[in-house]
């Protein structure tokens, strides 16, 4: 399809995401080597089984994910929307989530240590919510294992190091080929890295969430990073589907 094809909005949507897309392809600049570098000696101080036990608790919210209807919404997804109506909704889907997210932080981070480490599972199941959400917002439903799995590379797109963001693009970009191929959600599950997907998403808000445990300001720094963390959600998802929705209408000529 030609550029003059799209209609002005969606113009001015593709240059956004060609700028988004160029983002996630910059290579780790010093800052983030250095934080990168911080978060991996924090690791090492982890004893082995609180690795093991976060690392199957995410394996087991995702698996609930894919093969549960938990989180697949009530409400049809908005096939034939216009993509500035899809937007819109998605804008205040993200308003919405938002606000969420920082009051499950300041209510778990006034809570102490023991409630602020309960929010990292509370908080990933927000998240799960909202990109449900925002594929039947743009027109795709989550009924569909691989739309279930979609979410889940939306997910460690928004959460991963710049090293890994570039792979993770190209399958987004790709995904109507890819997905043709997937094998069924069983067998799928057991090629996901589930301990890198666990350390790529503890690494990624480790100063933020840290300092949630901090006696005194939990409360308010628990509000501040999920507010934050699902803003960087919204980004990536958001054009993460702006990007499938303007090539499957390349594709379809329509």
């Amino acid at each position: 399809m030609e550029f003059s094809e799209y209609t002005i909005y969606e113009q001015q949507m593709l240059r956004q995401v060609k700028r988004w897309e160029i983002r996630q392809q910059k290579m780790p600049n010093l800052i983030e080597k250095a934080s990168k570098s911080v978060s991996t000696n924090i690791n090492k101080l982890i004893p082995e089984k609180v690795h093991k036990t976060i690392t199957a608790t995410v394996k087991g919210m995702f698996q609930t994910t894919l093969f549960g209807m938990n989180y697949i919404p009530q409400n049809e997804p908005l096939v034939g929307a216009s993509l500035a109506e899809s937007d819109a909704k998605a804008e205040e889907l993200l308003s919405l989530y938002k606000k969420i997210a920082a009051a499950e932080g300041a209510g778990t981070g006034a809570g102490g240590i023991l409630l602020g480490l309960a929010d990292f599972p509370i908080l990933i199941g927000i998240k799960l919510k909202f990109l449900f959400e925002l594929a039947h917002a743009y027109g795709y439903s989550t009924k569909d294992y691989r739309e279930r799995l979609f979410v889940l590379y939306v997910f460690q797109l928004a959460f991963s190091s710049p090293a890994k963001k570039p792979d993770l693009l190209r399958t987004i970009k790709n995904w109507h080929d890819i997905a043709s191929s997937f094998p069924p959600a069983e067998a799928y599950m057991d090629q996901v890295d589930w301990l890198q997907l666990q350390q790529e998403y503890r690494d990624t808000i480790d100063f933020r969430k840290m300092l949630q445990l901090l006696p005194g300001i939990g409360a308010v720094v628990g509000a501040w990073a999920n507010y934050g963390l699902l803003e960087e959600l919204g980004v990536a998802g958001m054009n993460s589907f702006r990007l499938r929705r303007l090539h499957d209408k390349a594709r379809s000529g329509a």
